[in-house]
């Protein structure tokens, strides 16, 4: 008897299943398209760095959604190659206006992998609204990633650059608000790019084909070797001066080659004793007899006799 009821309420309660799945599918909170995926297709990255060795890597075509505090640093990182420009866009979904007691100062900086803040050629890096802003958008657009670089200068180099997010102004009372804050990297430009910004050239500069030669104040064509050849110098032409044969003389065959150093060494050291012995002749006093005889005494008066012995005389 037990048993037909089980099998008599099986029915009743899959259907009751059936009809619930669909509304607990329906009031269960789906995630949003930004948390999830960036334009680029790939899932957007939801943490942050408070330093550079914390600092979040995006990896090409990744932007970043994430909900940080008022106050707090955030740091992401990402990689740049040569002939590539990035833009770093941020938008700060800011804290309801009820909860805020004044205006708010976001700044956005970049740094390459030398910890060194990297000039902006384009977008405002500071943005400033007031208590009754929802949000605010900042942008920077660095300078075109060179391998020629000097490793010493501010010039980016291929690598590895950080973008931080801070406030710089924000009252007292607002610091801890939750706010939203959305990253997104672009890059244009790739290897075969690697110009200057504003440059054209392509290929590389190709010498004259006739140097120190240049064409008659009459004619525009540059005259060929062989017709210069043929027909001697001509008004207008410029030649180029004969090479000026080197003069030798009989003390330079002494002075070049291999045997150089070993005259010189040979005339420096005999300099070197020459200057000894002088200086030695000098600087020391002269050996001689006279100098070591003594000199003679000088004569004395004989002293003249005491009172004990006048007394006795």
């Amino acid at each position: 008897m037990r048993l037909i009821r089980i099998l008599c309420a099986a029915p009743l309660t899959l259907g009751l299943a059936a009809l619930l799945a669909p509304a607990a599918a329906a009031d269960s909170p789906s995630p949003s398209p930004t948390a999830t995926a960036s334009a680029g297709g790939a899932a957007a990255a939801t943490t942050f760095g408070t330093s550079f060795l914390t600092a979040t890597t995006l990896a090409p075509a990744q932007d970043a959604a994430v909900t940080a505090a008022t106050g707090d640093y955030l740091y992401w990182s990402f990689a740049a190659t040569q002939g590539q420009t990035a833009t770093v866009q941020v938008t700060v979904a800011l804290p309801p206006s009820a909860d805020r007691h004044g205006p708010q100062t976001w700044a956005l900086d970049l740094f390459d992998g030398l910890r060194r803040r990297q000039a902006c050629t384009a977008g405002p890096q500071d943005a400033t609204v007031d208590q009754n802003t929802g949000s605010l958008t900042m942008s920077c657009t660095l300078r075109q990633v060179r391998s020629w670089a000097e490793p010493w200068s501010d010039d980016p180099l291929p690598g590895t650059y950080y973008a931080r997010v801070s406030t710089s102004d924000v009252q007292q009372q607002d610091l801890g608000l939750a706010t939203q804050v959305s990253v997104h990297v672009a890059m244009t430009g790739d290897a075969d790019d690697a110009q200057p910004q504003g440059g054209s050239l392509r290929a590389p500069l190709v010498p004259p084909v006739t140097p120190g030669a240049t064409a008659g104040p009459d004619t525009g064509a540059v005259p060929t070797p062989a017709a210069s050849a043929s027909a001697g110098p001509q008004p207008g032409t410029l030649r180029a001066a004969a090479p000026v044969k080197a003069v030798s003389h009989w003390y330079s065959a002494m002075f070049s080659g291999w045997n150089t150093r070993w005259y010189w060494t040979l005339s420096g050291g005999g300099l070197a004793a020459l200057a000894g012995v002088a200086g030695y002749r000098f600087t020391r006093h002269p050996r001689g007899s006279r100098f070591l005889r003594p000199a003679p005494m000088p004569r004395q008066s004989p002293a003249p006799p005491s009172r004990q012995e006048s007394f006795h005389s």
